[in-house]
């Protein structure tokens, strides 16, 4: 998934040494600016109009663009397979701030060309289980149908189970112990009031921290009523972040307008899905079609090309090929920049070319 890289610009200011002297100014000996940038990966399916998986394509059929720029795809994946570097970004796909290409390094804080198909390999799945007060009906029958997802995720690198009600509950960090995941999800109780959105910006903050393939599964009764933080920045930062996010959800929150609405959103834009679910059954159907996207999806990273935008990049992803035009693709639609992962030396007050994930 994402690896930084760090891009060193050198700024020269001209200064005079004293008041009166030659109009020659003498330069200061450059500051320097690191700027953190990061390797961008894309989750992306591919389906024909009946919904069927598309698979066997290859990295010449996929066109990627960040505001209208082209871009040059660096690994490349297929379902549960390991992600592949391409020969022609391994060379080209590290880019300087001025627009000039420089090769991968071993040093430096870059991304050496062998590192990068470690990026994307499996995923790193964080099952996030409503236990407020509005799931005492169905709850055991909810555990059954995660614990049966968990089960099931054979190509997933590591899971994690959290749980919320009013606080987030981090009841099995991030772990390939599938055990451990069980235990925790059979030892959830249900009460207190929702804070969904809360909960979800948490696990969104703790998915950023892990590279690969990052995937957020939701079960939710639906209505929040205790969040402080509007859906809208928790949806901004998973796109930001490159974190996927599919809900699970009941009859009772699709027929809540607001719920069902953001709901909506929400998966959309990070390239995931939601589902509603009348009974134990269709929860189940549900968990199983959310495993199989997974192992369909394929993964593309690029590093972005030299781009002035400073704030929301937008991305497009297109099969070239005629043949693939009546295909669908589902991925997340573009990232904000995270401004708060540059450092700098020597500057107090800089602009540069922002981090993305």
């Amino acid at each position: 998934m994402l690896k930084r890289f760090c891009v060193t610009l050198a700024l020269f200011v001209g200064l005079s040494l004293f008041v009166g002297t030659s109009p020659v100014a003498q330069e200061s000996a450059p500051p320097r600016i690191n700027v953190t940038v990061d390797l961008v990966q894309l989750n992306v399916a591919v389906t024909d109009n009946k919904g069927k998986y598309i698979t066997g394509l290859s990295p010449q059929d996929f066109a990627i663009t960040e505001d209208g720029i082209p871009e040059t795809i660096a690994t490349f994946g297929e379902g549960n397979e390991s992600a592949r570097t391409l020969q022609s970004a391994a060379s080209t796909g590290s880019q300087k701030s001025d627009g000039s290409a420089g090769q991968p390094q071993d040093s430096g804080g870059r991304v050496s060309a062998s590192e990068l198909s470690s990026l994307v390999e499996g995923a790193n799945v964080f099952v996030l289980f409503d236990t407020s007060n509005y799931m005492y009906r169905g709850f055991v029958f909810a555990q059954d149908a995660i614990a049966d997802f968990v089960r099931s995720l054979a190509a997933a690198n590591k899971v994690a189970f959290y749980s919320y009600s009013r606080d987030l509950s981090r009841a099995a960090l991030l772990t390939a112990d599938r055990a451990q995941v069980l235990r925790a999800a059979r030892t959830t109780v249900a009460g207190d009031d929702a804070a969904l959105y809360n909960c979800l910006l948490l696990t969104v903050q703790d998915a950023a921290h892990f590279t690969g393939r990052k995937v957020i599964v939701v079960f939710s009764n639906g209505p929040d009523n205790y969040s402080m933080v509007p859906p809208e920045d928790v949806a901004e930062l998973a796109q930001s972040t490159g974190t996927t996010i599919y809900m699970v959800s009941t009859e009772q929150a699709h027929l809540e307008p607001i719920s069902n609405a953001v709901f909506q959103r929400m998966t959309a834009a990070t390239g995931g899905k939601v589902y509603f679910a009348r009974n134990w059954k269709d929860e189940q159907a549900a968990f199983a079609s959310i495993r199989d996207d997974l192992a369909h999806l394929y993964s593309l990273s690029y590093y972005p090309k030299p781009n002035p935008n400073r704030g929301w990049r937008s991305i497009s992803v297109k099969l070239v090929n005629d043949q693939h035009k009546h295909y669908h693709i589902r991925t997340r639609d573009g990232y904000r920049l995270q401004r708060t992962r540059f450092s700098t030396e020597n500057i107090s007050s800089v602009s540069p070319e922002a981090s993305a994930k």
